[in-house]
């Protein structure tokens, strides 16, 4: 980026107030830019990146990424960064007009659902359709590490060897978490690895951990759908089936629907909270990607242990 549509850059990044975002660059600075739609996908290209970039992150705390907004000053920020990072899959649904107006402008782009294999739901309308929650497997956020790692050490007047430094850092970070969960996880029972929540969340993780998904309160991989009396019908007979002991609430929605369908089960049924789909703010349990991780690991172990 030339230091012109940089200081023009940074007159918009001025005149714009952004909730939740980190780093900001001071008017006139020929700092780069990158801009990340998602605050989970913040918080990880914030670890790689450290002080050699402003990070702007779109998404607020315990917002919903399948239905959150952005003013049109912010669509002309992206319009001006060095670089934007997105979740891609379908996720951002409320953003994508954006991104392809930035892409027009050639803005280079990392979409991180890019450089996994994604899976896929297997049921309801969404079948067949990728599925973007793949930071539920952190094997997977090692991957979007590496690719994040090549794309920001290439970027005008960024050290490449201070990233390359923290990127190995928060690889062995992201090791030791997949280490820990696989510990806690371990330790439930087989017959009690039974995963049902708000919405499917949860595939990436069931895929790694050897989780059964018994199925979602709301059907599909959207927070946007809604589920019908014979959904609903259908789970409340799955969980009876499978004597699922816990249901897990995501913290970005309401738990209503989940309480009611725990108070129809003929069974003893927990409704816990979970951080699944966005972070929180400082002092809420989950103000960073490794603390959302592990305060979900602990819930669940704890849930679904005898």
């Amino acid at each position: 980026m030339n230091r012109t549509r940089r200081q023009y850059l940074a007159l918009i990044l001025a005149a714009t107030t952004l909730l939740g975002t980190s780093g900001c660059a001071a008017a006139g600075s020929d700092e780069p830019v990158i801009v990340v739609t998602t605050n989970i996908l913040g918080d990880v290209v914030s670890n790689v990146v450290g002080e050699e970039a402003d990070v702007r992150v779109l998404m607020q705390a315990n917002a919903d990424p399948h239905s959150f907004e952005i003013s049109a000053q912010d669509g002309a920020m992206m319009r001006q960064a060095d670089l934007i990072v997105t979740n891609g899959l379908g996720l951002e649904e409320g953003l994508q007009q954006h991104i392809d107006s930035a892409q027009s402008a050639d803005v280079p782009v990392l979409v991180a659902g890019d450089t996994i294999e994604p899976l896929e739901y297997d049921d309801g309308e969404s079948a067949g359709v990728p599925d973007p929650h793949f930071w539920t497997d952190p094997g997977l956020m090692v991957d979007v590490v590496d690719e994040l790692q090549q794309r920001v050490r290439t970027i005008d007047g960024i050290d490449a060897d201070t990233i390359d430094a923290s990127a190995d850092a928060y690889r062995g970070e992201l090791t030791g978490l997949d280490a820990s969960m696989a510990d806690a996880f371990g330790a439930i029972p087989a017959d009690r690895r039974n995963l049902v929540t708000n919405h499917h969340v949860f595939g990436y993780l069931a895929d790694r951990y050897d989780f059964r998904i018994i199925g979602a309160v709301i059907p599909g991989g959207t927070t946007l759908a809604s589920p019908s009396a014979s959904d609903l019908r259908d789970l409340v007979a799955a969980i009876e089936e499978a004597n699922v002991s816990t249901i897990f609430a995501e913290s970005s929605q309401p738990d209503r629907l989940v309480q009611v369908l725990a108070d129809g089960a003929n069974i003893d049924v927990d409704v816990v909270e979970l951080f699944t789909e966005s972070l929180t703010n400082p002092g809420e349990g989950a103000d960073t990607y490794l603390a959302m991780m592990r305060t979900n690991t602990e819930r669940i172990a704890t849930g679904l242990s005898p």
